[in-house]
């Protein structure tokens, strides 16, 4: 791994069970691989960076997350393609994911920057993005 790398991202989350069904889709999808699992968690891998799930303890569930307060803002995950972005909006509507900014979509973030903008289920933000076209 080169220096600086992004070697994994932790997230807690309120049920497992949801946000697993959630990420596993969506993750797989990108060409991420089911890594690590047990009873509190699971992870998947891309290259040598992995994303980990994990449920939350009682005694901190009282506050939930917003993106708006300190904190991660959001997750961005480059797509293949124009096409490939598409695919996911048709996906997350049938699943009953709802788009964000959609009264912009797919150009919620500029003219240039082709994006699907949704939540997972504890409404942390994430966004498919397809590279920019020189």
């Amino acid at each position: 791994m080169a220096k600086g790398m992004i070697h994994h991202i932790e997230l807690y989350v309120s049920d497992l069970t949801k946000s697993k069904q959630f990420w596993g889709w969506l993750l797989e999808e990108l060409g991420y691989e089911p890594f690590q699992e047990w009873e509190e968690g699971q992870s998947w891998k891309l290259g040598s960076t992995y994303l980990v799930f994990v449920q939350v303890q009682e005694k901190y569930s009282k506050i939930s997350y917003h993106r708006c307060r300190v904190g991660l803002n959001h997750l961005a995950f480059s797509a293949e393609s124009k096409q490939q972005v598409d695919q996911f909006t048709e996906e997350l509507i049938k699943r009953g994911f709802p788009i964000l900014y959609e009264n912009k979509h797919p150009y919620a973030g500029g003219p240039e920057h082709y994006a699907v903008y949704f939540e997972d289920p504890d409404r942390m933000k994430v966004e498919i993005v397809a590279p920019t076209e020189i």
